[in-house]
């Protein structure tokens, strides 16, 4: 049974920092594509960004380039998520996401397995 556990979301003012994490368990993720999706009150889940554990660069949503980035420590089969310059407009509740996605999808349908989610929440 696949896991994904995220942690390290909280309370911050705007243009703090915090990271995020998604440790993962359970099967062999070489395969898997690492996804990084917000859902924010009365709105649809939103792609924000994308590794694969087998290597090659981060992809991001527009609305998160050059300030969120995304890494991963396959020894520990953890993904991270470091926000920079945070905006209240990124206030949301942040999951990770598996699957057997070989480049960037942004659809949340694509990705088979989810986290319980982390409340990230910005302050003005």
């Amino acid at each position: 049974q696949v896991q994904l556990v995220e942690s390290g979301g909280g309370l911050v003012q705007a243009g703090g920092s915090l990271r995020l994490s998604c440790a993962a368990s359970g099967r062999t993720f070489s395969r898997y594509g690492m996804a990084w999706f917000r859902q924010a009150p009365g709105k649809e889940r939103e792609f924000v960004g994308f590794i694969r554990w087998s290597g090659g660069s981060a992809y991001y949503a527009d609305s998160v380039k050059g300030r969120f980035t995304i890494s991963r420590d396959n020894a520990k089969n953890t993904v991270y998520l470091q926000m920079n310059s945070l905006k209240p407009e990124d206030t949301a509740i942040y999951y990770c996401a598996a699957g057997v996605v070989p480049s960037p999808k942004t659809g949340p349908a694509y990705y088979d397995y989810w986290g319980q989610g982390t409340q990230v929440t910005v302050s003005s």
